[in-house]
This record gives structure tokens, C-alpha cells and sequence, in this order.
């Protein structure tokens, strides 16, 4: 209520204790004697103080104290104190607010300087690490130059004390060895000159001891000469005189040269008949005819191979429809010739390399119940002379299969060429007229199936002997998707179902995704044919996937 007594305090005072009033001077009041005459009385810090405001403020209490609104002023003021002492108290609370943040400040300021100081101690720390180490690698470094200077040095000395102990000791042997020279050498002349001298003493008696010694031994041969002459005779004499003995010696010295010749004879012809039967010869390269020996080694391979059922001859084979019907007609006939036991018919495959000519063969063999034998025509001329030997052996062999067989040479124009254009040599000449002729006529104990890239190029007389001829073109992009998808299922999705790993059945089988590449282009990209399949360089030729590789030269 600083307003009632006039007092206009700064702002913020009023929640002081209100100021006491100054005593009044005894006689002042009215403006009576100020005593002691006209003195001033003592100036003091309410000296000037102006009474009239207590006057206001009385008067102002009073009519307030007589007006009706007297509470509501009063509580007016006292709302108003209490407005002002929140103002000062939140004003308070920011000030400590303020010196908590300056405190706080001041704490982080230190813990800044704290860490720049520690930074600073731990670079110093560092840098008179490195300092001393630098100065401890040196100090070792001197050390190791002084110690290998040291060592130099005294493999130095060492090294001329060896070679000066060395030069010692060889001037030691080289005086040794000449005085030992010098000894053997007087020995040596005096032994000579005291066998001299016994020799020229007693060369009489070594003479007639020399020639008594070649008598007795003359004597000797002489005496041996004779009795054996004399035995011999007699012998002799004995046998001619006795015709018994004349007879059985001439009786067994010849049934001795018979069966000589006899058992040279028989034993050609027992390892060439059981070559024909148990062997295989050597231009065969895969087949599937059994043999005793696998039979023994491999029984249960063997009768499952003997009962199992005869197979499509297009299963796992992807053609165009044509060539497909075409083919599917030659399995029948080939299966019904077989039933009948009537001549098979020869054909001749044609196409770009890895068309299916090869699969077709085996299906076929499979399909109509006979065993197949695959040769090259490439492994026939480097055999010179004895090309036309193998060439009979197989025809042999062949000839002595019980459920037929499907001879299938690839690459058969690199023999069967031309003989009246072509240069040839005189033995493959004669390995191609050997051929002719056991090809001359047909059979009904094999069927032969000649592959080739190049037909032109077979001699008129081979083809006088095909009765069919089957072109094998490149695979369409429909065969192609064809050819993926089934290989996809067979050894992507049908392992990954049954949980089986990727592996091949068969010993010339091996799956599409471990032994093949693919690239795969648009139908008619600038680049290329569509897709395109072939092996990677360091796997064999698989026999069951040859027909997927594409246009380009053959990978053996």
C-alpha cells in the first residue's frame, strides 16, 4: 500500500517492510520556537521528508474507512502485494535458475579444459614415447651395426687364420708327398735292379720251367681230344648199327616239330577267338555288349541291365516334329527287324555337330533290344598297315553278338573318303577297300550307322551301301526351350524336391548345369542365334548331353 502514503518506490521495493516514520520534534508541530532561536536543527536522512503524504494517506484511510468499498480495496491491494511477490519470486527462481546455468557452464568449461589439458599431456606423453623409441630402435640399430661390424671382423680374422693353417698344412702334405715320392721311387729302382739281376741270374732255369709247362699242358688237350673221339666214335657206331634207335630218334624228332607247329597254331586261334568272344577291340571306344569279365565283376549291374525293360528310342531326345516321326518310323522297322531276325538296314546321320546323332544311336539300340558299340573314324587312319587288321577284328566281333549289334562309327568320312579325288595313302586305301568288303552284303547280325558332318565327301562305293539317309538339323528355339526345360526338371527341380544331389547316372552322364554353359540371346539379336549350349573347355564330350551343344566347331 505504497500508494497511500505517497512513497514512489522503484519497482521491486514494495515487498520490503514498510519504512518507520521519524520522530516528531517536540515543539515543531504548528510552527512554534525552534528553541536555541533561529538554529537548524540536525540534518539527518529524514531531514527532508515531506509530511504531507502521511497527511493525504490519513485523510485517504479515512474516507476509505467510510466508503462501502472498503473490503474490495483492501482486497484489491492485498492481490496486488501477492501479484508482486510471485513476480519476485518467479524472478528470484530465474536468477538461480541463471546462476545454476552459469554454474553449470563454468563446470563444463572446466571439464573442456580438463580434457584438452589431458589431450594435450597424452600427445606429450605419446611424442616422448615415440621420441624414446625412436631414440631405443637407434641405440639397437648402432648396436646391431657395431655387433655385425664386430662379427665381420672376427670372421675375417678367422677366415685368414683357416686359410694360413690351411696353406700350412698344404705345404706339409705337398713335403710329405715328395719325400714319399722320393722313397718309392728309390725303392721302386732298387727292387728293379735286384730283379734284373735274379732274372739275368736265373734265366736258364725260368726258360725250362716255361717249356716244361707248355708240353704237360699239349699233352693234356691231346689226351682229352682223343678220348673224346674215341667216345663219340663209339656212340656213334652203337647207334647207327641198331635200327631201333634209329627209328624212335627219327619218330620224335618229328611228332617234336608237329606239335610245335601244332600248339603255335592253336594257341593263335584260341586267343583269337576268345579276343572275339571276352575282348574288345581296340577302335571300339564305348559299348554296351556285356562281357564275362564285367558279368563276373559286376553281377548286379549286369542283371539289372539284362531285365530291364526295352526304353523309347525319343525318350530324353528333343527333335522337330518332321525328324522326329521320321526317326520314330526307323525305330519300329529296326525293332521289328530284330523280331523277325530278318537283315538290318544301314543308315547314314547327317548333320551339324551335336544334333542328337550319337543319342539317337543309343536310344535306338536300347529301343529295338541290341547292343550298341560306338567307334571313330579318326582313330583309323593314324594306325597305318594295321588299320585294315582292326577293321576285320570289329567286323568279328560284331559278328559274334547274340542279340545283334548297332555298330555306330562318328566321324566317318575321316576314312571313307573318296578314292578317286582324294590323296590318300596305300593303307587307309587299303582299310576302306577291307571295309567295303565286309560291308558288302547286309546282316543279320549287325546294323551299321555311319555319322558324318560332311557326306559329300564318302566314297560312291559307301554310299551304294546306305539304304537311309536322316538329316539332323540345328534345334529350333521351340526345341531349344524344349531341351532346358527338361533338363531343368530333371536335375534342377526334381533333386531339389526329393532332396537328392545333382549327380550323374550313368559313366558317360553328367548333368547339364555342372557340364554345360549357357547364353542365352535374343531370337534375332545382331549377335548370335538364340541360346546357345555348349561344354565348358576342361570337361569331356558327356554322352548323354553331346546333342545340346551348338553351331561351331566340334570339342573333343
Amino acid at each position: 500500500m505504497s500508494w497511500l502514503f505517497g512513497i514512489k518506490g522503484s519497482k521491486g521495493e514494495g515487498t520490503g517492510p514498510p519504512l518507520s516514520l521519524p520522530p516528531v520534534q517536540p515543539g515543531a508541530e504548528g510552527g512554534g520556537d525552534r528553541g536555541a532561536g533561529d538554529r537548524p536543527g540536525p540534518k539527518d536522512k529524514w531531514s527532508n521528508f515531506d509530511p504531507t503524504g502521511l497527511e493525504r494517506a490519513a485523510k485517504a484511510a479515512r474516507e476509505l474507512e467510510h466508503s462501502r468499498h472498503a473490503k474490495e480495496a483492501l482486497s484489491l491491494a492485498q492481490m496486488q502485494e501477492q501479484t508482486l511477490q510471485l513476480e519476485q519470486q518467479s524472478k528470484l527462481k530465474e536468477y538461480e535458475a541463471a546462476v545454476e546455468q552459469l554454474k553449470s557452464e563454468q563446470i563444463r568449461v572446466q571439464a573442456e579444459e580438463r580434457r584438452k589439458t589431458l589431450s594435450e599431456e597424452t600427445r606429450q606423453h605419446q611424442a616422448r614415447a615415440q621420441y624414446q623409441d625412436k631414440l631405443a630402435r637407434q641405440r639397437y640399430e648402432d648396436q646391431l651395426k657395431q655387433q655385425q661390424l664386430l662379427n665381420e671382423e672376427n670372421l675375417r680374422k678367422q677366415e685368414e687364420s683357416v686359410q694360413k693353417q690351411e696353406a700350412m698344412r698344404r705345404a706339409t702334405v705337398e713335403r710329405e708327398m715328395e719325400l714319399r715320392h722320393k722313397n718309392e721311387m728309390l725303392r721302386v729302382e732298387a727292387e728293379a735292379r735286384a730283379r734284373a739281376k735274379a732274372e739275368r741270374e736265373n734265366a736258364d732255369i725260368i726258360r725250362e720251367q716255361i717249356r716244361l709247362k707248355a708240353a704237360e699242358h699239349r699233352q693234356t688237350i691231346l689226351e682229352s681230344i682223343r678220348t673224346a673221339g674215341t667216345l663219340f666214335g663209339e656212340g656213334f657206331r652203337a647207334f647207327v648199327t641198331d635200327w631201333d634207335k634209329v627209328t624212335a630218334t627219327v619218330a620224335g624228332l618229328t611228332l617234336l616239330a608237329v606239335g610245335v607247329y601244332s600248339a603255335k597254331n592253336a594257341t593263335s586261334v584260341a586267343g583269337r577267338y576268345i579276343e572275339a568272344r571276352l575282348g574288345r577291340p581296340s577302335l571300339v571306344r564305348e559299348t554296351s555288349r556285356i562281357s564275362v569279365l564285367e558279368a563276373l565283376w559286376h553281377p548286379l549291374q549286369v542283371s539289372r541291365r539284362l531285365l530291364s525293360k526295352p526304353q523309347d528310342a525319343l525318350e530324353g531326345v528333343v527333335l522337330s516334329p518332321s525328324l522326329e516321326a521320321r526317326v520314330r518310323d526307323i525305330a519300329i522297322a529296326t525293332r521289328n527287324t530284330k523280331k523277325n531276325r530278318s537283315l538290318y538296314r544301314n543308315i547314314l546321320m547327317y548333320g551339324p555337330p551335336g544334333t542328337g546323332k550319337t543319342l539317337f544311336a543309343k536310344k535306338l539300340a536300347l529301343h529295338s533290344g541290341m547292343d550298341y558299340a560306338i567307334m571313330t573314324g579318326g582313330d583309323v587312319a593314324p594306325m597305318g598297315r594295321d588299320g585294315v587288321t582292326a577293321v576285320h577284328k570289329v567286323f568279328d566281333w560284331a559278328s559274334t553278338s547274340r542279340r545283334g549289334l548297332l555298330l555306330f562309327v562318328d566321324e566317318a568320312d575321316a576314312f571313307l573318303r573318296k578314292r578317286a579325288t582324294e590323296k590318300i595313302s596305300e593303307d587307309l586305301r587299303a582299310t576302306l577297300n577291307a571295309f567295303l568288303h565286309r560291308t558288302g552284303q547286309h546282316s543279320s547280325k549287325f546294323m551299321l550307322v555311319l555319322a558324318s558332318n560332311q557326306p559329300e565327301q564318302f566314297d560312291w562305293a559307301i554310299n551304294d551301301r546306305i539304304d537311309e539317309m536322316v538329316s539332323f538339323d540345328l534345334p529350333r528355339l521351340e526345341e531349344r526351350e524344349r531341351l532346358v526345360r527338361m533338363y531343368f526338371d530333371k536335375y534342377v527341380l526334381k533333386p531339389a524336391t526329393e532332396g537328392k544331389q545333382i549327380l550323374g547316372a550313368h559313366a558317360g552322364e553328367a548333368p547339364l548345369l555342372q557340364s554345360r554353359q549357357v547364353e542365352w540371346r535374343p531370337p534375332h539379336s545382331p549377335g548370335g542365334p538364340a541360346p546357345r549350349l555348349w561344354r565348358a573347355p576342361d570337361k569331356p564330350r558327356p554322352g548323354y548331353f553331346h546333342h545340346l551343344q551348338g553351331p561351331g566347331p566340334r570339342r573333343h
